[in-house]
């Protein structure tokens, strides 16, 4: 059976148990944080949730993966979910689904001076790892580059995918072992909406700047006779992720490859059609992340040219 199609009701996690033993209470405390994540993604119109498992060294879990999942679902799930995570060194990893009301922006990799700027717009406050946080902002009218430059004016991760490790589940990285940090809630406001023109007021989001690609050379020649760049050279030329894991960073090697796409004379369309053909990260993370990673490869290319002339 394909992975994330395997029915709830068959996972070994869908069972009955009953809180106690030593552990009890902090079970109890760490599934309350995990059911505070989630209420406050469906308090502002949120229907399902994709749960993905990832072991020490990120890789994925087999079987680790399930889609279209509700609130009701998850905590029928969480203690028995947590608890086996715990007892397996395994990250749980949640990605919210698309809100009918409001576009959910994942601000990533934050240190404290921008946790606090932007803790009165934030749906909820994550602590992820020493010295690093999370915001999600839930925006009402958003437009189709106001998550990047929220991004870049917080700077946030550009890359960050849309999913994160859910609240009172433990961040298993190879670095952080064997005192692996708590996800832990700093602050949750449920339905907690938020303008545009407020965001732009507290001067979180960076200013707008036209993104064009210059025609080259390679722009001229007919679509059949342009060529692809390697993909598979990019990841083996990308650096390794943070932390000293023994992989390749996939989220830089999508950004090259864009890049070089893009300076070949590629359209942006074109060039996020075939990021979803070739990047697995891109296929697990649908149109989204490779639409972000093609604008934000975009911006950097204007920029380079720009610099050059």
């Amino acid at each position: 059976m394909a992975i994330g199609s395997r029915p709830w009701q068959d996972s070994p996690w869908n069972r009955n148990e009953k809180h106690g033993g030593p552990q009890g209470t902090g079970m109890l405390a760490e599934i309350d944080q995990a059911l505070g994540l989630l209420q406050a993604f469906v308090s502002v119109g949120v229907k399902t949730f994709a749960v993905t498992l990832t072991d020490i060294q990120g890789k994925k879990v087999p079987q680790g993966y399930y889609s279209h999942c509700s609130l009701e679902q998850l905590r029928r799930m969480l203690r028995p979910m947590l608890k086996v995570a715990t007892a397996q060194q395994h990250n749980v990893i949640i990605r919210p689904g698309q809100s009918e009301r409001v576009e959910l922006v994942q601000l990533d990799d934050l240190a404290e001076p921008e946790l606090q700027r932007l803790g009165p717009v934030s749906l909820v406050l994550l602590a992820t790892s020493p010295g690093n946080g999370q915001s999600w902002v839930a925006v009402e009218d958003s437009t189709p580059d106001l998550a990047r430059r929220l991004r870049q004016g917080t700077r946030a991760d550009a890359s960050a995918s849309g999913a994160t490790r859910i609240s009172g589940s433990r961040n298993f990285k190879a670095q952080y072992a064997p005192h692996f940090p708590t996800i832990e809630m700093l602050a949750c406001h449920p339905g907690k909406v938020v303008q545009r023109a407020e965001l732009e007021s507290l001067e979180l989001v960076a200013p707008w700047e036209e993104v064009k690609i210059a025609a080259s050379s390679v722009a001229l020649l007919p679509a059949n006779r342009r060529k692809w760049p390697s993909y598979q050279r990019c990841v083996q030329q990308a650096p390794l992720v943070r932390g000293g894991e023994d992989r390749p960073d996939i989220s830089k090697a999508d950004f090259v490859w864009c890049m070089t796409a893009l300076d070949w004379g590629w359209s942006m369309a074109a060039t996020a059609a075939r990021l979803m053909q070739e990047s697995r990260k891109a296929q697990e993370n649908r149109e989204r992340y490779a639409l972000l990673t093609v604008q934000n490869a975009a911006a950097a290319v204007a920029r380079r040219r720009g610099n050059r002339r």
